[in-house]
Order: structure tokens, then C-alpha cells, then sequence
């Protein structure tokens, strides 16, 4: 995907078999692992990283195919010393696999989403304080580059966030795994409208930050485990 003051570009990281008993159905389910690469004239950014090495256990769990780093980038025409800034969505093995191959570069992440990712059970310890690693917390919003601002999309994990993006045809957010599916975005902001323009209640609940996604008025939102686009209606 290509917009005027700047490229965002989709990068295939691998996938990833998640089991029936978290899908909550009968199969389970193949989810990709995409990263987001984009061009500022500030220099590069990278928006997740891949899927990282893991225990026996959770290789086993979740059974990954992983494509490197390296050679996601290789396919942009882009090496790894070209990263500028590094932001995770948040801290889990298949967002953050690639930090360690990005040693002293900035990391940006929510002081929550560190906190709670140098305890236990929350992801896998090498790839949140390796050699070199060098973070910027936040807390909370905060414009990053001109026209680049992080915004808090607490859900899936207590210090998730996404990347907005202010581009001249429109901004454009890299929302992670605040949802998993477009789809999934797409019926939360109808039912935010249908608050708004008062239709009574019963309503489906909608997550607490997604009024200030929409009030942004998004002309597109990208997802990290699904390769739909959520576009406006009109």
C-alpha cells in the first residue's frame, strides 16, 4: 500500500496455528504474522517485528512457520541497519520475535505493556531484555515523528497500541492486534454509530479507545493477524 507522504509496506513474517481451544470452534485456525514497514522522511519505522524463538512448549502450542526478519526486509529492499525505530503493538513472541536482530534501537512501547512483560507468563523473557535492547516508554499518546502518533488500544494486552499515521489521502492505523479481524473493527465502529446517532440500547459493547480511533477518521485500518483492510463505507 503506497500513500503520498509516505509507504507503508506489509511484510509477511510467517504464521502461526492457533488451537480450537482458543478459537473457541470446532478447528483451529492458521493466523499470519505481519509486520509494517514505513517510510517518513525521518528515516524508516518498523511496526512489529515477527514471531520469535520460543520454549518447547509454546512451539508446540502454537506450531509457527516463521519467514526472517532479514529476509522480509530484503524483499522491501531494506536491511536491517536501516531501521530507524522499532514499535511493538505490544510485547507477545509473535510481534516482538525480531527486536533482538534491531539491538540499539529505539523500541517503543507503553510503560505498562513492559512492566507487565518483564513478569512472568506473559512472553518469553530473551526477547524483551536482550543485549542492546534500548526502550522508549510511554504513557499513554504521544506524536512520535510529525504526523506519526502512538495511541493506547488497551484489550489483548493492558499496554497494546497502535500507530497513526497523517497522511495528505487520509490517515492511515496500524492497529496491531487491537482486534484480530477487520471484520471484527468494521462491526465495533458500526455499533459506535448506531450510539451516536441514538438508536436505543441494547447496543453491543465497543472497546473504551475506539471513539478516538474513529474520530480520527480513518481512511484505513491494518491488522497484524489478518490481511483485510478495513476501508469506510462511503
Amino acid at each position: 500500500m503506497i500513500v503520498r507522504d509516505a509507504a507503508v509496506r506489509r511484510l509477511d513474517l510467517g504464521y502461526f496455528v492457533r488451537p480450537a481451544v482458543e478459537v473457541g470452534g470446532p478447528d483451529p485456525r492458521i493466523e499470519p504474522a505481519y509486520g509494517y514497514l514505513v517510510r517518513r522522511p525521518e528515516g524508516l519505522l518498523l511496526f512489529d517485528t515477527g514471531i520469535g524463538t520460543v520454549d518447547p512448549g509454546t512451539e508446540a502450542h502454537y506450531r509457527p512457520s516463521r519467514r526472517p526478519l532479514a529476509t522480509a526486509l530484503d524483499a522491501a529492499g531494506v536491511e536491517l541497519d536501516d531501521i530507524t525505530l522499532v514499535v511493538n503493538c505490544h510485547l507477545h513472541f509473535d510481534h516482538c520475535g525480531g527486536n533482538p536482530a534491531l539491538a540499539g534501537r529505539p523500541i517503543v512501547v507503553q510503560r505498562t505493556e513492559l512492566a507487565v512483560a518483564r513478569g512472568p507468563g506473559h512472553t518469553i523473557p530473551e526477547l524483551v531484555d536482550f543485549p542492546g535492547a534500548r526502550y522508549e516508554e510511554l504513557d499513554g499518546e504521544a506524536e512520535i515523528w510529525p504526523g506519526v502518533r502512538i495511541i493506547p488500544t488497551p484489550g489483548h494486552t493492558a499496554g497494546h497500541q497502535s500507530l497513526v499515521l497523517r497522511q495528505s489521502d487520509g490517515t492511515v492505523i496500524l492497529a496491531g492486534q487491537a482486534r484480530d479481524f477487520a471484520s471484527q473493527y468494521g462491526s465495533d465502529e458500526l455499533a459506535l454509530r448506531a450510539s451516536r446517532d441514538g438508536v436505543p440500547e441494547p447496543l453491543p459493547s465497543v472497546p473504551g479507545w475506539l471513539p478516538r480511533l474513529v474520530d480520527l477518521d480513518p481512511a484505513r485500518v491494518l491488522f497484524a493477524h489478518d490481511g483485510a483492510v478495513w476501508e469506510p463505507r462511503f
